[in-house]
């Protein structure tokens, strides 16, 4: 079903149950069009937007956008495959796609051509829309049996910085070969949203991959709404409109989520695109946000900069943060670099599926009996959430069973892989595949992923935390399964100094249980693309090196 109409979305009572990506823009501009947002790097597809951009040029440049894909072949229903190096032109080009009643199709710049040329298939010749740089990484592929057609965010000739003409293979008048670029399109004349139902594709996004080829996540109108509900509440409570920095993947489900929020409440946002941190410590003492929103490894990658001069944190009320597992080392070191009263770090626990599941506040006075395997409580309009038995027995903290989630905010399901999306539903129940338990107060432990699971070792998060703790020169701690299942400690240190023996001993003498650990430099982590480690592919790396050396 589709619903052409004119005018504001407001007048729309559908819109009100769902959230419209194509159109987020130009409602927000209607209250907060002045509101700014401030960039630290340049828009690729519109490099004259500069970094300091108003919530009425955004929803401009989405509309402007729009009409230069509809003029390039994009029609309602079509699948828009968006993969090009980050940027937050990704969001923007996501939502011009949106606009027309296409499905944005939102994928990592850090996967590799083998895997964006499966996923295309599994689409069913999409349209690509790319850039100079990945169409050297796709070079490989079979672009013309892949896609129905393939779109440059900019002329290919101009790209001159990061690859070359003859690289992208470009035509001489700057078109990729049997494809179009946008920038040829500009003064494209503008199109009319399109509404596609409540209930049918509206975006799509991958999981991480951290067990294989990644899942296409279906999410609907209705789906994302639904998700705002508890942010919303908590945005609501707020005393203030704060200054909001966000440093999350700009193909992720999250960020869409987080810039819907923003714009509703019409909240400067600085967007975050360079995670050095002493380009971050510059950019925010620039800004100053009152809340920043970042992945759990970006925290921990600026744990450095409690200590900076610059005082990089102090104008911070609230840190956020979901994805994946927090340490509490990180949250104490961040809450005492604020300058606020009361700073407050608030963890969700969740993924792609499901969206926000429970979440908690954390303070100060709170923060240094931190339990990092306590992920909160259900939020006020949220989910429901459940932790089902493996064996029958009763579930504890030495038998802990499967987290499951009910609510109308889960995704719809994964595009082509219907029966894989079937087996993680229980009568009506989403089955995260992570295990845990329940305390008395009702706050979710979450322990470890199902397939992460070490026999004898009770949680790998949970040493990864104390030991954290303990050992100040450590910037990363893995816990995973090594030869013969035994636990296997990959460190990675501050500067790659080695890990004192006297002192590793000390710190884990009472987890008798962990092999010797193996040390590696942080940039060999195996990651995904919201700097999860990949603890398969880290075990897997762990196996072939003990084979290259025995």
């Amino acid at each position: 079903m589709l619903v052409w109409v004119e005018g504001l979305v407001s007048q729309n009572p559908v819109h009100r149950r769902g959230l419209y990506l194509g159109v987020l823009a130009q409602r927000a501009a209607v209250r907060h069009g002045s509101v700014l947002l401030t960039l630290d790097h340049d828009l690729d597809v519109l490099p004259e937007a500069g970094r300091r951009i108003t919530v009425r040029e955004l929803a401009h440049y989405v509309v402007d956008l729009a009409g230069r894909l509809a003029a390039a072949g994009v029609q309602a229903g079509d699948h828009v495959v968006v993969y090009k190096r980050p940027n937050f032109d990704s969001w923007i080009l996501g939502t011009a796609a949106a606009r027309l009643g296409a499905v944005p199709v939102m994928l990592s710049p850090a996967l590799d051509a083998a895997t964006v040329a499966a996923l295309m298939r599994r689409l069913g010749r999409p349209h690509l829309l790319t850039d100079a740089v990945k169409l050297q990484v796709l070079a490989g592929e079979d672009l013309d049996g892949l896609t129905e057609s393939v779109i440059t965010v900019t002329d290919t000739t101009t790209d001159a910085d990061t690859t070359t003409e003859a690289d992208a293979g470009t035509d001489a008048d700057g078109g990729t070969r049997g494809g179009v670029s946008l920038a040829g399109l500009a003064g494209s004349p503008g199109v009319r949203p399109v509404f596609t139902g409540l209930d049918e594709p509206a975006m799509i996004t991958h999981t991480s991959g951290t067990t294989g080829l990644p899942k296409l996540v279906v999410h609907t109108a209705r789906t994302m709404r639904t998700r705002l509900r508890p942010q919303l509440f908590m945005l609501g409570v707020m005393p203030r409109r704060e200054t909001v920095a966000i440093s999350i993947p700009f193909v992720h489900s999250r960020l869409f989520a987080a810039m819907a929020l923003v714009l509703m409440k019409g909240m400067p946002t600085v967007l975050v695109n360079n995670h050095d941190p002493d380009e971050v410590a510059e950019f925010f003492v620039k800004n100053r946000p009152g809340l920043i929103e970042a992945l759990p490894n970006s925290f921990l990658a600026w744990e450095g900069l409690v200590s900076d001069p610059r005082r990089p944190f102090a104008s911070v009320k609230y840190f956020s943060s979901t994805f994946d597992a927090i340490h509490p080392r990180t949250v104490r070191r961040l809450l005492d670099s604020s300058r606020r009263r009361a700073p407050q770090f608030f963890q969700i626990y969740g993924q792609s599926e499901v969206g926000p599941a429970v979440g908690r506040p954390y303070y100060r006075r709170h923060a240094r009996e931190m339990d990092g395997r306590c992920v909160g409580f259900a939020l006020p309009g949220s989910a429901k959430v459940r932790v089902v038995s493996q064996n029958g027995a009763a579930v504890s903290p030495d038998n802990p069973g499967f987290i499951e989630v009910r609510w109308d905010g889960i995704a719809k399901t994964y595009h082509g892989e219907q029966e894989r999306y079937d087996e993680n539903v229980n009568g009506g129940w989403w089955r995260t595949g992570d295990v845990g338990y329940r305390t008395r107060l009702g706050c979710l432990h979450m322990l470890d992923r199902e397939i992460d699971t070490i026999p004898g070792v009770g949680s790998s998060l949970e040493i990864e935390d104390a030991v954290l703790d303990r050992l100040e020169e450590l910037v990363e701690l893995v816990v995973v399964s090594g030869p013969d299942a035994t636990a296997v400690p990959v460190v990675c240190t501050r500067d790659d100094e080695p890990v004192d023996p006297d002192r590793w001993r000390q710190a884990t003498g009472d987890y008798p249980q962990l092999a010797e650990p193996v040390h590696i430099p942080m940039a060999q982590l195996p990651r995904t693309a919201t700097l999860k480690t990949r603890r398969v592919e880290l075990s897997r790396i762990l196996h072939d090196r003990l084979q290259e050396q025995s």
